[in-house]
């Protein structure tokens, strides 16, 4: 499987299925998942502590990627936990905060490369 011919509803129901098939339910709460995704954002910040790595180099580390990998994985895969834990739509969701991201940073005011939090 890859991005190409899979939907979010898809990955959703998989990892579904493998939080029922060990009931783990009760345990994937709002806050506990808000927590988990933290976590697991922590660990993937953790591989870039104190290094600077260039796009090339982070690509040409084949063991550094597979860890970049396996923690990108594991923040999506609490993030659509919480999606399901609320049964919330996430591309909804998405396209509700891409529509307010582009009225607070519009292209008349934000075409240079500058950026800067408002």
């Amino acid at each position: 499987m890859n991005d190409d011919k899979t939907t979010i509803s898809d990955l959703r129901e998989e990892i579904r299925k493998f939080v029922e098939e060990r009931k783990w339910i009760k345990y994937h709460t709002p806050k506990n998942l808000a927590q988990a995704i933290q976590i697991e954002a922590a660990e993937l910040s953790e591989l870039f502590l104190f290094k600077e790595f260039s796009i090339d180099e982070i690509k040409s580390n084949s063991e550094l990627l597979d860890s970049i990998k396996d923690e990108i994985a594991d923040v999506f895969i609490y993030l659509l936990s919480f999606v399901n834990s609320l049964d919330l739509d996430l591309t909804r969701a998405f396209f509700a905060k891409m529509k307010k991201n582009k009225e607070k940073y519009p292209i008349s005011e934000f075409n240079d490369g500058s950026y800067y939090k408002k």
